[in-house]
């Protein structure tokens, strides 16, 4: 298949303009395929050739102005038109399409749990060929009016009001001007709570075997997706620009959520079979404002190419966060939450959860600015790649730092005026900043050069000087700040001093001081210090408040502190921005990992922000037990994080922290290295003192004794036989992968490489379960294998798949100078997909830095 250039969207838009497009479904013609019919009317502005996008199992038929023209055409995904004349044309196509397992254009998904089937768009790219004939790039925005056939008893969604005709037949309303990536539909026998406000219809949807779950949490979705549609009224001068807005929680889906207009699609695991932290609930909520905010940046106004893909997703990311901390929620919702908000700080969450992602990307080979260089995204395969930490987590960390920069007032009216210019049209970069640079007298342009289009991670270095006797008296103290880098960045400095002889009592902390510095960017000499009076401070923070994106380094006497004292820091962002820190001295090979496991027992048991356990036992957990540390020195690791959540299950005991709890819980679980406890909760069907064990933790339980060699295939069955839902399949296949035998491996080896029966989902908990560390002698085998296999599997079965094997089927616990040298002489095969290959970068320099940590002395 042919992927689209940039150049040649370019020359196409300048040929065409697109009016309307008139598509008919037919979803009740078989389980292999359904049948579209497409209508496209369009404008010629001169003469000239051009071409049509499809992806048919069977192209029928193919008619321009009522001439019919030879479906043998076809070369790959593209149907040739040639010889267009100046004016309006009308092109039919009819064809029938393949349902997809892989997550990409018309998903199909069968409910193990009752049987039901439902289906879904995920256009996103490229895809929209996979579901009806397209001019397909976003420049070519077009009305879309979309007619459905599906069984009796099914509901279809779509981006405008769906309405039921007779004989299972709908029609949706026909849509504003709209790129093709952005055209949803949703069809099957969907469970739906509805309402209204503002007076829009407002709807949530899911699969009828997780009904039950969506009406315990349909208030509280409700309520959030109402205070941000609220919110975001009050910041933005446009008005919502659709007829409805539904959310859909589908299965089986490749991302978090895709911002179709008036119709969001999720993933269904957002709506909870199992217990989950408010840090989780938090997550769910951040999505849905982070989607919402794409309904003006990126619906309304859209990228005119795939470079400024970050136009969209920093700014959703960074709307998400902000007006999450925003929102107040009615009194009901809000009496379970801490404060006027329904969550603590959501940037608390941000920096530990989300932005270590921005962080790792900016640091790998495949890094590239937030805004590339037009010449380096040349075409869809290579836009597609740049949906990363990047233009997620730097590109809203950008953002945070230029509203620091600019104050939020100037940044909305340039937001405002964006939307006015562009509202229903495409805007560029340039287009962007222009419009950010009419509402304000800084240097906007100069900006976004060195914040935008240069890549790596700044350094900010504190170099504080010992107290001094000034010529008129008293004490006073120097901060430098050292940047290795180019940017420059408006921070915050917090000081502390040791609590002596305090209510707080020996060993705390208190703040002193808090004040704001510049640090300039390349073009400047330096950082003059900063002469602050009294005496050394214990602590010196840089980027209090984590409003910049930098690596942060103390200075020495201030880590001793830190290291000593991190509990007592009473701000949790603060906490969060030396975790950070500590996390990235780590990966630099700086700080030994079996220190940062210590500051780890040392203070998570008196922490009281879950996002900050969680954040801390996944990195202690997934990165130093699982790859920082030696085979040899696991053991003593695990041993740790296990004393450490065995703590913490002991403090909660009193049942106060039902979420510290869990998270204690699961962390225990994944790091037990002897099966007697988690087999008695498993017996007994609850952990002593609770909680009772809910799908998730059974799962969880099962997965590692599997992998600890104490369950078997009958225990699998039979649990699988009590929850056979799709997340019991997932958890079942995990289980079965995990098995430390060499049939086990070889089956899931097949199942992966092999049948390619498996949908994106079972390919994933697949390959979770099969590479463990601690099993490396066996799994030594299927390291040589990995490359050539992964490769031929994502010629076969596309992208999603492609990074499915990349992200999770890689051999990750293969941690030695031969497995490096085996992945390195990979990469030189040509025929790796685009999609492969960067996640093989990606994780080949994740290998490097791993064995880099290990033999580094500390």
């Amino acid at each position: 298949m042919s992927v689209l250039t940039r150049d040649e969207a370019q020359t196409r838009a300048q040929i065409i303009d697109v009016e309307r497009y008139t598509i008919a479904l037919d979803l009740t013609t078989g389980e292999e395929t359904f049948d579209s019919r497409a209508a496209i009317r369009f404008t010629a502005r001169t003469a000239g050739d051009t071409f049509v996008e499809i992806k048919p199992a069977t192209l029928r038929s193919v008619t321009l102005d009522g001439q019919p023209l030879d479906p043998a055409l076809l070369d790959g995904n593209r149907f040739p038109l040639t010889g267009l004349t100046p004016g309006t044309h009308e092109l039919h196509v009819d064809a029938a399409m393949s349902y997809s397992r892989t997550g990409e254009g018309m998903h199909r998904f069968t409910d193990p749990a009752d049987g039901e089937t439902y289906l879904y768009t995920q256009l996103f790219m490229e895809d929209v060929q996979r579901v009806f004939a397209a001019f397909d790039q976003p420049d070519l925005k077009s009305v879309f009016a979309i007619d459905v056939t599906a069984p009796e008893g099914w509901t279809v969604l779509g981006n405008g009001i769906a309405t039921r005709q007779d004989g299972g037949r709908w029609t949706i309303a026909p849509t504003p001007l709209i790129s093709t990536y952005l055209v949803a539909v949703a069809a099957g026998p969907w469970h739906s709570v509805t309402t209204r406000h503002a007076g829009l219809p407002f709807g949530l949807h899911c699969r009828r075997s997780l009904a039950p779950y969506l009406d315990a949490d349909a208030d509280e979705i409700l309520a959030i997706t109402r205070a941000c549609y609220d919110r975001y009224h009050e910041k933005f001068d446009e008005p919502y620009p659709f007829d409805s807005y539904d959310q859909a929680f589908v299965p089986e889906f490749n991302a978090g959520a895709m911002e179709n207009p008036g119709l969001v699609t999720f993933r269904d695991e957002f709506i909870y079979r199992s217990a989950v932290t408010d840090t989780e609930r938090q997550t769910r909520a951040m999505v849905v404002a982070h989607e919402m905010a794409h309904m003006w940046f990126g619906d309304l106004v859209t990228l005119s190419w795939w470079d400024d893909i970050w136009l969209n997703e920093s700014f959703a990311e960074y709307m998400g966060y902000q007006t999450l901390t925003e929102i107040a929620l009615p009194h009901a919702l809000r009496s379970v939450r801490a404060g006027e908000t329904p969550f603590p700080d959501t940037w608390v969450d941000f920096g530990v959860a989300r932005k270590g992602w921005g962080y790792d990307a900016d640091q790998r080979p495949s890094t590239h600015p937030v805004a590339p260089d037009p010449d380096a995204v040349p075409d869809t395969a290579s836009a597609l790649l740049n949906f990363d930490g990047i233009s997620y987590a730097k590109g809203a960390s950008a953002l945070r730092q230029l509203v620091a920069w600019l104050g939020e007032k100037d940044f909305l009216a340039g937001i405002n005026t964006h939307f006015a210019r562009h509202k229903f049209g495409n805007a560029t970069l340039a287009d962007f900043i222009d419009n950010l640079a009419s509402a304000t007298d800084r240097d906007v342009h100069a900006w976004a050069g060195q914040w935008l289009r240069t890549t790596g991670v700044d350094t900010l270095t504190a170099r504080v000087t010992e107290p001094t006797a000034p010529a008129g008296g008293g004490q006073s103290w120097a901060l430098t700040v050292e940047r290795d880098g180019s940017r420059p960045h408006r921070i915050a400095v917090a000081t502390f001093d040791h609590a002596l002889n305090t209510q707080a009592g020996p060993g705390h902390l208190a703040p002193r001081d808090r004040f704001e510095i510049d640090v300039p960017g390349a073009e400047a000499d330096g950082t003059a210090p900063t002469v602050r009076p009294g005496r050394r401070p214990a602590l010196v923070v840089l980027n209090d408040g984590d409003l910049t994106y930098a690596k942060i380094r103390l200075d020495a006497a201030s880590w001793e502190t830190a290291l000593g004292h991190l509990s007592a820091i009473p701000d949790p962002l603060t906490r969060a921005v030396i975790w950070n820190a500590a996390r990235d001295t780590v990966r630099d090979g700086e700080l030994d990992p079996a220190r940062y496991l210590t500051a780890a027992r040392t203070h998570l048991p008196y922490e009281s922000d879950l996002a900050l356990v969680q954040g801390v036992l996944s990195f202690a957990d997934g990165q130093i037990a699982a790859r920082y540390v030696t085979p040899e020195a696991r053991p003593a690791a695990l041993a740790t994080l296990t004393s450490l959540c065995r703590d913490l299950i002991r403090r909660t005991e009193d049942g106060s922290h039902p979420g510290l709890r869990l998270i204690a819980v699961r962390h225990f679980i994944d790091a037990a290295t002897q099966p007697d406890t988690l087999q008695s909760w498993l017996a007994d069907g609850t952990v002593h003192g609770g909680p009772e064990l809910d799908p998730e933790l059974r799962w969880r339980i099962l997965t590692r004794l599997a992998a600890l060699g104490a369950t078997d295939e009958t225990a699998i069955a039979a649990e699988l036989a009590a929850d056979p839902s799709a997340t019991g399949r997932e958890g079942a296949a995990r289980c079965r992968a995990a098995l430390p035998t060499p049939e086990a491996k070889a089956a899931a080896w097949q199942a992966m490489f092999s049948d390619d029966t498996l949908s994106n989902y079972l390919f994933t908990a697949t390959a979770q379960g099969f590479w463990q560390p601690g099993q490396e002698e066996l799994l030594a085998p299927y390291v040589d294998r990995f490359y050539p296999d992964a490769t031929a599997l994502a010629a076969r079965r596309g992208p999603a798949i492609a990074e499915a094997a990349g992200r999770y089927a890689f051999p990750a616990y293969a941690i030695d100078t031969d497995s490096l040298a085996t992945g390195t002489r990979a990469l030189k095969d040509p025929a790796l997909i685009p999609a492969l290959r960067r996640k093989l970068v990606d994780q080949l320099d994740d290998l490097r830095r791993a064995l880099a940590v290990r033999t580094t002395e500390h």
